[in-house]
């Protein structure tokens, strides 16, 4: 039943952007800046990408539209939730933009909901078809996160699909965050999770499988948390960033395999992972083997991953696809359909949900 109404969903968005398409070609109202052409579908969608970096800087949406010009359909869309603190005492005159660069303490900056809200609401309609906004600024520590999630949708109705990316563990950027470190233990994560569920966000979330420099033959520090986590969760569409993985978190000791056991589990039939980042994809393209291994367990299961960049404010087009391209070994050794999956059909699936579940919650929750 379900492959069956994700087969009719698809192809009845398909006609409907075709439709859709002739009909605004024929009235001229068709600009590089709204859907593409019937003629030049978009190649992918982008699951993960920051509007702005670790000082609330970034490209302009307009910009930003037209870098993805036909070739990107669809973006999700956020900016950091994350503000690096500029400390005199710490770095004088140095403004530190990214947080590897001082020592001084990150805090969470909330007003980047807001802005990213206004910059989706400069768009046209048909602009705005393209994104799918996120909400970040909130402290997944904080048992107030989840009220911070629901303001959000009631102050900017009409906006928002999801949640995220935000961070439980992450190699170095935890240990910055001023205040209590969030945990998978946290029951403030509970909460915010059971909001998701009831609300239909997606959630995207960052937290590394292991901590940096493990010893060798030792389990994954945070693997038996996290699944504890995804399995309290049922009733939300869940999606690991990185498989778990980051800069100096290299994959864990067979880590294909551990995916798998988690994609196979039914229990887990709503977890979902993403490959953005080129630190991933520069470990799953490393070799002929892990390429292999890579595709081989994506074509096993194509409905449950989802491909992203992962890039944070991008100035030209190269700069923003440079992870997609990096994955071309990749992308053929898929299966057509697969490939077709991971680059747009299971974001669609999963926003276009999103989006229907989010605003008749926010109907019947207006203020």
């Amino acid at each position: 039943m379900e492959r069956t109404d994700r087969c009719t969903r698809n192809r009845g968005s398909g006609f409907l952007w075709r439709l859709a398409t002739f009909l605004l070609a024929s009235c001229g109202c068709v600009t590089a800046q709204s859907h593409p052409s019937a003629a030049d579908q978009p190649e992918l969608n982008d699951v993960h990408f920051h509007l702005t970096n670790y000082i609330q800087v970034g490209t302009d949406i307009h910009d930003f539209l037209n870098i993805m010009g036909t070739k990107v359909g669809r973006v999700a869309l956020f900016g950091i939730p994350l503000q690096q603190e500029w400390s005199y005492q710490n770095s004088g005159d140095l403004a530190p933009t990214y947080y590897l660069q001082t020592d001084a303490p990150l805090y969470y900056y909330s007003f980047t909901d807001a802005h990213i809200a206004m910059a989706y609401r400069s768009l046209s309609k048909e602009q705005q078809a393209r994104f799918d906004p996120m909400i970040t600024g909130f402290n997944p520590a904080d048992m107030y996160a989840a009220d911070h999630i629901r303001r959000v949708l009631q102050t900017f109705p009409g906006v928002f699909s999801g949640i995220g990316e935000f961070t439980v563990h992450k190699e170095f950027v935890s240990a910055k965050v001023a205040g209590e470190t969030p945990s998978l233990r946290n029951p403030a994560l509970d909460k915010l999770l059971d909001f998701a569920a009831e609300v239909g966000l997606v959630v995207l979330i960052h937290n590394d499988m292991d901590v940096p420099f493990a010893r060798s033959g030792a389990e994954p520090a945070y693997l038996s948390q996290m699944k504890s986590v995804l399995a309290r969760h049922p009733k939300a569409t869940i999606i690991w960033a990185h498989t778990g993985m980051g800069r100096i978190v290299r994959p864990v000791h067979g880590h294909a395999a551990v995916i798998e056991a988690i994609l196979k589990d039914p229990q887990f039939s709503h977890v979902y992972f993403d490959i953005s980042w080129d630190e991933v994809a520069k470990y799953l393209t490393s070799t002929p083997e892990s390429i292999k291994i890579s595709a081989d367990l994506i074509n096993r299961y194509p409905d449950r991953f989802l491909f992203g960049t992962d890039e944070v404010a991008p100035p030209t087009l190269e700069r923003y696809l440079k992870v997609y391209y990096q994955y071309d070994p990749l992308w053929k050794q898929l299966d057509k359909e697969t490939s077709a999956k991971v680059r747009s059909g299971n974001y669609e699936r999963i926003f276009d949900a999103a989006r229907q579940r989010v605003r008749t919650w926010e109907a019947a929750h207006s203020k």
